[in-house]
């Protein structure tokens, strides 16, 4: 493939939130209501008003942003956002997993989020992060380790943990978390050397949010709640949450060799419009996979579905957990 394949155009783009120091970039679906919340629906509405327990804790050095809902003792549930984003990505999503009976808490990695940002990045202290979060949350505490969710770039330490420590992992759940074939790995994004810029308002910097990769989603009330939680108010203004330079130091990992080796029950997720998951990726994927992997695709999703198609993702995560909790617990190749 080309570097001018629309694969990659699009892979150029997963830049966190894609409003950086250029103030010549189009402006988002929000900037049309100057402020103001889109109408909400009513369940998701009910939802986010299900607050989450909000709690932080230590890695290496870095205050590490964590939310939780549902009870102790449950199963456990970690969910783990994409790249620039944070744990509220997940606010309509996790109280209906913790209705059905599980223990949820979703993580801010560093460098995103409520979280610090760090000097330097790396995968395994990603995987510290994932691993502190689910002793944080009391997630083993029903006596089974933790399945964890992934979206996008959250699915690279997902699996990463999953080999590190394979007795702490319960199952994984990847959401649109690309694998691309040898000689087609996204390589990350450019390096950054400004700094994110600062807007006069919140309603300036909710005007420039979109989303990264680029795509329609017609649930702004969903861009509006995510984009809220990625900006923090600072001297002069507001700008986003997430770190500009964690590319600068953090490279991606050759994930085709590791998806592999998994030993735990392992669902892979797509969107049926994703263009990161397009047929081919999908298909060769369901080949780097240890045999019993399940693979879905939720119609008419893009590859940010929990935004887009929000209600069946939620059905399908409550299907797929379900499934992952009578599987084996034993490796399911070699």
């Amino acid at each position: 493939m080309t570097e001018a394949s629309p694969h990659n155009l699009v892979r150029s783009e997963l830049s966190s939130v894609p409003e950086v120091a250029d103030g010549s970039r189009e402006k988002g679906p929000l900037e049309a209501y100057c402020g103001e919340r889109p109408v909400y629906p009513t369940w998701a509405l009910d939802a986010i008003a299900h607050t989450p327990e909000v709690t932080y804790f230590h890695v290496e050095g870095a205050k590490l942003e964590l939310l939780m809902w549902g009870t102790i003792g449950n199963p456990g549930v970690l969910l783990l956002h994409g790249n620039g984003a944070h744990a509220g990505w997940w606010s309509f999503i996790a109280p209906f997993l913790a209705k059905s009976g599980y223990r949820v808490a979703a993580l801010s990695f560093s460098g995103m989020g409520g979280s610090d940002w760090r000097e330097t990045y790396t995968m395994d202290l990603f995987a510290d992060e994932v691993l502190g979060a689910c002793a944080e949350a009391g997630l083993a505490a029903s006596g089974q380790p933790p399945v964890i969710i992934a979206h996008s770039f959250g699915g690279v330490p997902a699996i990463y943990t999953a080999l590190k420590a394979a007795d702490r992992v319960g199952g994984l759940i990847l959401l649109d978390s690309p694998i691309e074939p040898p000689g087609e790995e996204w390589k990350g994004p450019p390096k950054r050397t400004a700094p994110n810029r600062v807007y006069a308002t919140l309603n300036d910097g909710l005007a420039r949010f979109r989303l990264a990769p680029p795509q329609s989603c017609e649930n702004h009330w969903a861009l509006d709640h995510i984009a809220r939680g990625s900006l923090k108010q600072v001297e002069g203004g507001w700008t986003w949450q997430f770190d500009p330079f964690l590319w600068n130091s953090f490279a991606p990992m050759i994930m085709s060799e590791r998806a592999s080796r998994l030993q735990v029950p392992t669902i892979v997720m797509r969107g049926g419009n994703s263009f990161l998951m397009e047929d081919r990726i999908f298909t060769y994927m369901k080949t780097i996979f240890p045999t019993g992997t399940g693979f879905v695709t939720i119609p008419e999703a893009q590859h940010h579905l929990l935004l887009d198609q929000p209600l069946a993702t939620i059905a399908a995560l409550e299907s797929s957990l379900a499934g992952i909790s009578i599987l084996p617990k034993t490796p399911m190749r070699g």
